[in-house]
């Protein structure tokens, strides 16, 4: 009976002892489903709210992936592409990991890399502008494995460079090159690097690989530089597709899923937005266009949806659209090329000039509820939530604020 009493005692003490696994707020680029949307209560009285810690950053457009109290970004400081590891409470800069790249494009974009890294069980998953893709240990920041998506699928760069966050579906990382021959959207084992499966011919675009499921059917949704379709989650073929082309083939924002039978999508230079229901066709999908109008023209913000309606920046402007019929609500606020994310009934602004604002998510008209000064200069990275903490960025530097609903 003493024996067992202290196996049990053991037992007990081994699991006390075993640390819980590292949880992601934020694995990735716009959040768990790519979709703009923090679903935890933040804090929406704004008196008195500055930054908690506020530091010098390197180049690039990158936001971040936010997990066990850490917050992964890229960026370029000299010569080097460097993923780093940031405590999000403090801002101190835990691990770097870096390599010899330097992109640059001077119409737009500057120097440094696009893409934000995806987080997973422990690993992160950076892709530099020039195809360079790492997997990294959480902890650590050591390699794992590294390979170059734009090598292997025998692929040219794009002109502003790689910026389609990876994507973690199960084992797999999926990322876009853009290669012909079969190789524009490429999967690799998450823990070896070895290359899964690859499909489609098309060009690649400035868009995210997402997982999402419409009419019941999971399946990722891709945008290349002409379409954005559906692809299958075995066998990696077609299941549906609308032509889309921008001048100078800049499709770079998110599609927007609602009601898990319609995909939004928009684009700048003109183009504007289309609503697309997918009707269930034997073990494919028709497409019905349901409306088309240029009164929402996302350049490289994606827009969010809220209870029947889309917020997103019109070429600069904040607007609200209906989301049934693509009728204009209402449009103010001259907010430049910034984000948006929708927390509970709130959009959280990010403008290009720095400043940071809260504002209703509501039909009726444009409510701004508060603003406050956040970063110095041009400002296009999308924010990013952890566990109640905003975190922002630029070209220059990063910024956190303590957005728990208790915080004061």
């Amino acid at each position: 009976m003493v024996r067992i009493a202290l196996l049990i005692l053991a037992a007990a003490t081994l699991g006390a002892q075993t640390p819980q696994a590292p949880m992601a707020s934020w694995p990735g680029f716009r959040g768990a489903e790519r979709d703009g949307v923090y679903r935890d209560p933040i804090r929406t009285s704004w008196d008195g709210l500055t930054p908690m810690w506020k530091k010098p950053a390197g180049g690039g457009r990158a936001s971040f992936a936010v997990a066990d109290g850490r917050a992964f970004t890229i960026e370029q400081r000299k010569q080097q592409e460097v993923v780093v590891a940031y405590d999000v409470m403090t801002g101190r800069e835990l691990w770097t990991n870096g390599w010899n790249e330097r992109f640059s494009q001077w119409m737009g974009g500057g120097e440094g890399p696009r893409a934000t890294p995806a987080w997973a069980e422990g690993h992160v998953f950076a892709l530099g502008a020039r195809g360079e893709l790492r997997c990294l240990d959480a902890a650590t920041g050591h390699v794992v494995w590294r390979t170059n998506i734009l090598k292997d699928a025998g692929a040219d760069n794009v002109r502003w460079g790689m910026a389609g966050s990876p994507l973690i579906a199960g084992d797999a990382v999926i990322v876009q090159p853009g290669g012909n021959r079969g190789r524009s959207v490429a999967a690799y084992d998450r823990r070896t690097g070895k290359v899964l499966w690859t499909a489609l011919d098309d060009k690649t675009a400035y868009a995210s690989p997402m997982q999402a499921t419409l009419l019941g059917v999971p399946q990722f949704l891709v945008v290349t530089a002409s379409r954005v379709l559906g692809l299958s989650l075995d066998r990696h073929d077609v299941l549906w597709e609308f032509p889309w082309v921008t001048d100078h083939e800049v499709n770079a924002v998110q599609p927007l899923v609602i009601d898990g039978k319609r995909v939004f999508y928009s684009s700048g230079y003109g183009t504007g937005a289309i609503m697309v229901e997918l009707v269930k066709s034997g073990d494919k999908f028709a497409t019905r266009e349901v409306w088309r109008n240029v009164r929402m023209k996302n350049r490289q913000s994606t827009s969010v949806f809220s209870n029947g309606f889309i917020y997103g920046l019109d070429d600069g402007i904040l607007a609200c659209l209906d989301a049934s019929t693509g009728d204009v609500k209402w449009k103010g606020g001259r907010y430049g090329h910034g984000q948006v994310l929708l927390a509970g009934s709130h959009l959280v602004v990010m403008t290009e000039e720095g400043d940071l604002l809260l504002v209703a998510a509501s039909p009726d008209g444009l409510k701004e509820i508060a603003r406050r000064p956040a970063l110095d200069d041009e400002t296009w990275n999308v924010p990013a939530f952890g566990d109640g903490i905003l975190l922002v960025r630029n070209t220059r530097q990063i910024a956190a604020f303590d957005l728990r609903p208790d915080s004061r």
